[in-house]
């Protein structure tokens, strides 16, 4: 049987994120790729509210444990810090992880990483709330080298979020109950860690602090933005993780 590939999507999100990545590895993998809890289709926009980061986590490692054999966990920007978190709570054959969302106590790298941790506050006691995504920054950061037809689609499809699971992941060190820490040490499974060289999003060093962190390895995709899953590039991406994972 197949070894299994579990693919993260990120904040407003959904598992059509992978729409692109997953062929590759289907050639050698059973891939799937769930809606985090309260991100399906037809689900009310309040679905998520008051969920945490844990919540998320708790999710993704009860469908690991499901599998026959530990699974690989794909994640993508706050997915990649979903799966830091699940990899804590059960046994992965390895984790890759694109542009993910920094766990707690690795600082935002750039000025435009921290206004967009603050700017959250704009909205007032967020935490408590599903919020709203921001469809011109989308446009701008994270579908930003997607040609129109398909910049305009990925933004339709995007969804409410969790304020508090926001929260939990861009404003950290203001979360009393320390809710994306890691524990001490690096991760006991082979990591991989990937970063686009224009992400203004995670920035490549920012990202490049996740993988130290974590004790994984990491690669920069010179050109790349954010959407590291869909955007031009993807294949090389799919490429980059599918060969580093033969080598294990």
């Amino acid at each position: 049987m197949a070894s299994t590939v579990i693919m993260v999507h990120g904040a407003f999100c959904g598992g059509w994120t992978f729409e692109r990545l997953r062929m590759p590895f289907e050639a050698g993998f059973k891939v799937l790729t769930p809606d985090l809890p309260g991100h399906a289709d037809g689900q009310s926009g309040s679905a998520v509210t008051g969920l945490s980061m844990s919540d998320y986590a708790r999710e993704i490692a009860r469908l690991c444990a499901e599998q026959d054999e530990p699974p690989i966990l794909v994640g993508h920007s706050m997915g990649g810090l979903v799966a830091q978190l699940a990899a804590r709570r059960c046994d992965l054959k390895a984790l890759v992880l694109l542009a993910p969302s920094p766990p707690w106590g690795v600082a935002a790298g750039t000025i435009e990483e921290a206004v967009t941790a603050f700017g959250l506050h704009m909205l007032g006691p967020f935490w408590f709330q599903a919020v709203s995504p921001d469809q011109g920054l989308a446009r701008a950061y994270s579908f930003d080298r997607l040609p129109k037809p398909e910049r305009d689609a990925c933004v339709a499809r995007l969804r409410p979020e969790s304020g508090r699971a926001l929260f939990e992941t861009l404003n950290w060190w203001l979360d009393p109950l320390m809710t994306t820490s890691l524990g001490p040490g690096p991760l006991k499974v082979p990591s991989l860690v990937l970063a686009g060289s224009r992400d203004v999003v995670h920035s490549s060093g920012t990202v490049r602090q996740t993988a130290e962190r974590i004790g994984g390895t990491f690669l920069e995709m010179p050109g790349m933005s954010h959407w590291l899953p869909g955007e031009q590039g993807w294949e090389n991406v799919a490429r980059a993780s599918l060969e580093w994972l033969s080598g294990l």
